[in-house]
């Protein structure tokens, strides 16, 4: 057993990173939240995002975090505050619009510095936003006897309690895969909703974890990350390989081989769209029924079999069956839990996959064509690009676009085209979209086209869409992508 001191050493990275994210996220979430209401106020007159970040960390402080002898006391500024660090933001960022919007703010001569200006404006909606939180604080205090953090565990334990169960796991995985058929990013629709769970979750398992006893919270993000979506939506690792080993299809094999690599750290798009498997009536079945699958198993093994759930986070790019292990502390049973499911998933997908092939290798001896793909411009056009072009790829996690990214790069430099591309994840890119010429939307935030035509033609920024069967398309043809973005120049 190790000392108290050895322990306290080893923590203190844990504490100082997750055990604060609650603090971090409340004054990101204000700054996200300012950016999108400044987009609807005068440019003149615009909300200032440093300090609603502060006086959101103020007041999600006031909300959670009581005072100790000499310091702050830290219970709830890890996870198991992140819905007091969303009601801080929204809170506070609400009450700095309607003061800026309306012009409650102490105004000052023209011949005062800007900045000494904007520090006077923001002193009443500052004022104003931390006299409300510090209220609904004592009035939490006064009726229900405990910190508003408190109050809101509290509140929702019950739900925590009920989508912890099968009923709970089963309506919120299976909404994943769901949406994600008919061509809505499930994660971006459902994870929003329980994240605040989910890592709360990892936290008291971790704590369970320290304490000698059994972590037995099923709904976490691992599981989201490495048992409902291994390989991604769908579970579909073991998809790819089936593609490449278990059919006989020129074409089914091919798509195999170029979606194996990505599929294996969760990026999964390739194959969905290259079968494809999303809007196939085929593979619907299989493609909602295996995470359902999956989660029941890690359930039974966490609840009937004692091993320990995840209580730790890791990148969801990091592969599933090594996500499972490295997540739940290298478990005995973890190992054994990670190649049941991928014979399960096998299992579900290949009758389906069977059928599925047998139709395309009709096509293939009928000599059917697939359906043509747009004719490729010359070569030359692409010397139209003359000038240097900054193209951004946006998608929901900054992993499939950066398929695209770098098809387009390479392409460039073989053409020696002027072209430069990057790839980000949705919502992360406002900081530094104004460098860019152009920003291309993956599938998944295609959605999303809208809200982000008001940024980009605010900053004269051409701006793009794609749809799945074409977006894996440009992936994997350079000079297409590269006359793909010559077009949208135009």
């Amino acid at each position: 057993m190790w000392s108290e001191e050895m322990v306290a050493a080893i923590m203190k990275p844990y504490g100082y990173t997750m055990g604060i994210v609650a603090v971090l996220v409340a004054g990101t979430t204000a700054k996200s939240l300012t950016d999108t209401f400044n987009r609807d106020l005068p440019k003149t007159n615009q909300i200032n995002f440093l300090s609603t970040m502060m006086a959101a960390i103020s007041g999600f402080l006031l909300l959670a975090a009581d005072s100790l002898e000499g310091g702050l006391a830290n219970g709830h500024m890890g996870t198991k505050g992140l819905l007091t660090a969303f009601l801080a933001a929204f809170i506070t960022v609400h009450l700095y619009r309607l003061c800026i919007k309306n012009n409650v703010t102490i105004p000052m001569p023209q011949e005062v510095p800007p900045n000494v200006s904007q520090a006077f404006k923001d002193i009443i909606p500052y004022a104003l936003s931390v006299f409300v939180l510090y209220g609904l604080d004592l009035l939490s205090r006064q009726f229900v006897g405990t910190s508003v953090a408190e109050a809101i565990l509290k509140a929702f334990e019950p739900l925590f309690t009920a989508a912890d169960g099968y009923l709970g796991i089963t309506l919120i995985f299976g909404a994943y895969a769901l949406f994600w058929f008919v061509g809505i990013h499930g994660p971006s629709i459902v994870e929003p909703a329980i994240a605040a769970i989910t890592y709360a979750n990892v936290e008291t398992n971790f704590q369970l974890l320290q304490a000698g006893q059994h972590a037995d919270k099923v709904l976490t993000s691992g599981t989201q990350m490495f048992i409902v979506t291994m390989g991604g939506t769908g579970a579909t690792l073991v998809v790819p390989f089936m593609f490449m080993w278990l059919t006989k299809s020129k074409r089914n094999r091919a798509i195999g081989r170029a979606s194996v690599i990505p599929t294996f750290f969760g990026v999964n798009e390739p194959i969905l769209f290259g079968a494809p498997i999303v809007l196939n009536p085929v593979f619907f079945l299989p493609f909602v029924l295996a995470p359902i699958v999956n989660v029941w198993i890690f359930k039974f093994f966490v609840d009937s079999l004692k091993m320990n759930s995840f209580s730790v986070n890791l990148p969801w790019t990091t592969p599933g069956p090594l996500g499972i292990v490295m997540g739940t502390n290298f478990a005995p049973l973890a190992f054994l839990l990670a190649l049941l499911l991928v014979v399960v998933d096998v299992a579900i997908y290949y009758p389906f996959l069977k059928v599925y092939y047998q139709q395309i290798l009709t096509e293939e001896a009928s000599g059917q064509p697939e359906p043509a793909l747009p004719a490729k411009e010359e070569v030359a056009t692409l010397k139209e690009v003359t000038k240097q072009t900054n193209v951004l790829v946006l998608c929901a996690g900054g992993g499939t676009s950066g398929l695209l990214a770098n098809a387009l790069t390479k392409a460039a430099q073989e053409y020696g085209v002027p072209v430069t591309a990057a790839a980000g994840s949705y919502g992360a890119h406002r900081e530094i979209l104004q460098e860019y010429d152009l920003v291309v939307l993956a599938p998944q935030v295609a959605s999303n086209y809208a809200d982000m035509k008001q940024e980009t033609d605010a900053l004269g920024i051409r701006l793009a869409k794609t749809e799945g069967a074409q977006y894996i398309q440009l992936t994997r043809d350079g000079q297409g992508a590269l006359e793909f973005v010559r077009k949208q120049l135009q």
